[in-house]
C-alpha cells in the first residue's frame, strides 16, 4: 500500500537516500542550511555526533513484531500477509469526534515531517532511524478530545488469519496488542505517528500503514499497525504490563540507573554489531532527550515509575 497523502512531500523535503548512510555528511549539510538537506531543528533533536544511521537493511528485518512470530527476522518473512488497503481506524472515549475513520482521511492535509531519532529496545540494543510522519499532537487534536482526557490508548489489528503469531494456542501475549500515553507525552512535539522510513512508505513489518514513535521510551511503546485509537481518564494497562509487571511498566522511560530484573540498561548494543565489534555504548537517560521531555516527569520517583 502507498501512502496516501494530499499532496506530494516537496523534494527539499526528502532527504535523499545517499545521505542517510554517512551521519557526519547529514549534519553538515544540514548545519550548512543547504535547501535540498535541510530539516527542522527537530528533526534532529538529542543525536550525538557519533550516531550513524543505522543500514536500512537491518531495520527492516531485525524487528520485534510478535503479531507475526517471536524471532527478529518473523515479521520481514511473514507481515507481507497482512493487507493494509483498506485500513480504517476507530476513535472513541472522551473526545467530541468519535467514530470510524479511513486511514487517507485521517492524515488528510498534514505535511509529513523526517525525523531521525535514536530507537531503544528494552532488550539493550539500539539503532537510529530515519522516520517521516506527522507529530501525534496534531493527529490526535482533531478528534477534539475533551477535559477528561487524561491518558491515550492504542490498539494494535488483530487479525488471526493474516497475522500467524496470535493465532498461536500457547502465546502468554492477549492480544491485541495494546499501549497507550500521557496526554502530556502524546502533545510532545517529538511524539511522531510514522508513515514512512529512509525516504519510503512504512514496510508493513516495520508497522504499517502506521505506527507509534516515542523516541525517549523503550521500544515496546511505539505501538505499530494501530486501529484504535480511545481517549480516557484513567491509566491504560499495556500489554507488556499486563503479562508481567514486575519487569515492564506503563511509562517505560529509558533509564540506565534502572535494570531490569533480567538484565542491565546501563549500555546498549548499537547495530549493526557482530562477535568480533559488539558496538557497545553508554545508555543516556531519556536516550538522549533528558533535556526536551525530563520536565514531564519533575517530582516522579523514576524507580517506581518505570
Amino acid at each position: 500500500m502507498l501512502i496516501r497523502k494530499p499532496d506530494p512531500i516537496p523534494g527539499s523535503e526528502i532527504t535523499p537516500e545517499t545521505v542517510y548512510h554517512n551521519r557526519r555528511q547529514f549534519m553538515a549539510a544540514s548545519a550548512a542550511g543547504l535547501a535540498s538537506l535541510a530539516l527542522p531543528s527537530i528533526a534532529m533533536s538529542g543525536l550525538q555526533e557519533d550516531d550513524e544511521i543505522t543500514p536500512e537493511n537491518i531495520v527492516t528485518q531485525y524487528n520485534n513484531f510478535y503479531e507475526f512470530g517471536t524471532d527478529k527476522s518473523d515479521p520481514a518473512a511473514f507481515a507481507h500477509e497482512m493487507r493494509t488497503d483498506p485500513w480504517s481506524v476507530k476513535v472513541s472515549g472522551e473526545a467530541n469526534k468519535t467514530g470510524t475513520f479511513a486511514f487517507e482521511d485521517i492524515i488528510k492535509g498534514f505535511d509529513v515531517e523526517e525525523r531521525v531519532y535514536r530507537f531503544r529496545c528494552v532488550e539493550a540494543w539500539s539503532m537510529v532511524v530515519p522516520w517521516m510522519g506527522i507529530p501525534l499532537k496534531d493527529v490526535l487534536a482533531q478528534f477534539e478530545p475533551t477535559g477528561n482526557a487524561k491518558f491515550v490508548e492504542f490498539e494494535t489489528l488483530y487479525r488471526p488469519s493474516e497475522m500467524r503469531g496470535q493465532r498461536g494456542f500457547f502465546s502468554s501475549i492477549e492480544w491485541p496488542y495494546i499501549e497507550g500515553l500521557r496526554m502530556d507525552e502524546a502533545n510532545h512535539p517529538l511524539t511522531l505517528m510514522v508513515t514512512g522510513l529512509y525516504g519510503k512508505e512504512l514496510p508493513n513489518q516495520n508497522g504499517a500503514p502506521w505506527r507509534l514513535i516515542v523516541p525517549w521510551k523503550y521500544g515496546f511503546k511505539s505501538i505499530k499497525s494501530i486501529v484504535s485509537i480511545r481517549f480516557t481518564e484513567r491509566e491504560p494497562v499495556n500489554t507488556w504490563k499486563q503479562l508481567q509487571a514486575s519487569e515492564y511498566g506503563f511509562y517505560a522511560n529509558v533509564n540506565p540507573a534502572v535494570s531490569h530484573p533480567r538484565w542491565s540498561q546501563a549500555s546498549e548494543r548499537r547495530l549493526p554489531s557482530s562477535l568480533f565489534n559488539v558496538n557497545r555504548r553508554p545508555t543516556l537517560p531519556f536516550n538522549g532527550y533528558a533535556d526536551e521531555v525530563a520536565h514531564l516527569y519533575a517530582g516522579m520517583d523514576l524507580r517506581k515509575y518505570y
